[in-house]
């Protein structure tokens, strides 16, 4: 019963790895083709951005609220669970971020994005929750769905209810390998090195940089989160792939050491069948 019991379950895992593995190369195209547009669209804001530099006109999402008392996590997770380690692994990440403020005295509010990760961070800091994200219905995430957080993170910050938003989320590299990152969206940081190549390009901007930035940046939070919900839904794909053949293969392993057992057993028990045979005829 037991070997016929991890036969059926062998059956399921392997089926859930040829589906993830058929959904990771549509989420993983998905996730890659957006790369290019959000290094480039952060580029731009880079350059905008050092223009304006530490100036009182610049845009409030630029120049941020002026402290960093209260911080807001933005933690974004799976819906569905049988994918390895990849919620626990973000879930980690965010944890030690918690961690590392309130040791420094800040406050901490979270927001989470997917099921798995606001059931693991309730247990221990449910009193931080300010809301949930729910995804489950959403079979393809699309832009729409990154305006809808970035509206709701946006509309927090302009009723002053944070000071800085930082996003975690799996980045995606291979079906073995998700890296756990956290991302600052607000106050807006770019990378320096983006925009290197194209130092000694000057720009003229029409209106002006302020406005421009104005008009830029909030749709630059809905391109990081974008980015980011793709990046994990590729990552999450991959990590219950391998999940799932790891599953695959302990469950052969397991069929074949109970096939041995139960091959023993049965000898051993039609061996002692002949002895009590035997030693029966001999009486006689």
């Amino acid at each position: 019963m037991r070997i016929g019991s991890i036969k059926s379950t062998r059956k399921i895992t392997k089926a859930m790895q040829m589906v993830a593995a058929a959904k990771l190369r549509r989420a993983q195209e998905a996730a890659e083709n957006a790369r290019p547009y959000a290094e480039r669209f952060n580029a731009v804001l880079g350059q905008l951005a050092a223009s304006v530099g530490g100036s009182d006109t610049a845009p409030k999402l630029l120049r941020g609220s002026g402290k960093d008392d209260v911080h807001l996590l933005v933690v974004m997770t799976s819906e569905r669970g049988l994918c390895g380690g990849f919620n626990s692994n973000i879930v980690k990440l965010a944890k030690q971020k918690i961690a590392e403020l309130r040791g420094a005295g800040k406050t901490v509010k979270i927001l989470t994005v997917g099921k798995k990760g606001r059931e693991q961070l309730r247990r221990d800091f449910g009193d931080l929750s300010i809301g949930h994200v729910d995804l489950s219905e959403v079979k393809r995430i699309g832009y729409a769905n990154a305006q809808d957080i970035a509206k709701d993170i946006l509309a927090r910050f302009d009723g002053e209810e944070f000071d800085v938003a930082t996003i975690f989320y799996s980045a995606f590299v291979n079906v073995v390998t998700q890296i756990p990152t956290a991302q600052q969206i607000i106050p807006a940081q770019f990378d320096a090195a983006e925009d290197a190549g194209e130092s000694s390009t000057q720009y003229d901007y029409e209106p002006d940089e302020e406005s421009i930035l104005a008009d830029l940046l909030p749709r630059g939070v809905a391109t990081q989160i974008f980015a980011a919900l793709l990046e994990n839904a590729a990552s999450e794909q991959g990590a219950r792939m391998s999940a799932m053949d790891n599953a695959t293969r302990n469950a052969g392993e397991m069929i074949d050491k109970l096939s041995i057992q139960y091959n023993r057993t049965r000898q051993a028990v039609i061996t002692n069948e002949l002895i009590e045979i035997i030693s029966g005829a001999e009486a006689l």
